[in-house]
């Protein structure tokens, strides 16, 4: 019997601005920023990048080279790429994580 596995696009479950905002905060939750960009850049292609570029005023060029692993998107860019996707960057107070030490009795 032979698995089947097939290829998984998470932009394809990107479907609602709910969806893209819980998506964008898990990944700014790891501080990694090009692990971001490249979330962004899946967000992007979710929303299609055509018609992102659109929206925004910036060349497709410009949100692919932003937005890949590598990339390194300017405040601006990402302003103008949250505001057209529907969502907003906001702020909260850092809380380190609880680590919980295991007792032994």
């Amino acid at each position: 019997m032979s698995d089947n596995i097939y290829d998984y696009d998470p932009a394809a479950a990107l479907d609602s601005k709910d969806a893209i905002a819980i998506f964008l905060a898990d990944a700014l939750e790891t501080g990694d920023s090009g692990y971001i960009a490249k979330a962004m850049g899946v967000v992007a292609r979710a929303k299609g990048m055509a018609e992102l570029a659109r929206e925004t005023g910036l060349s497709r060029e410009q949100l692919y080279r932003s937005f890949s692993g590598q990339g390194n998107p300017t405040l601006k860019t990402m302003l103008a790429v949250t505001r057209a996707l529907g969502v907003d960057l906001t702020t909260r107070p850092h809380q380190e994580p609880v680590v919980v030490q295991n007792s032994q009795a």
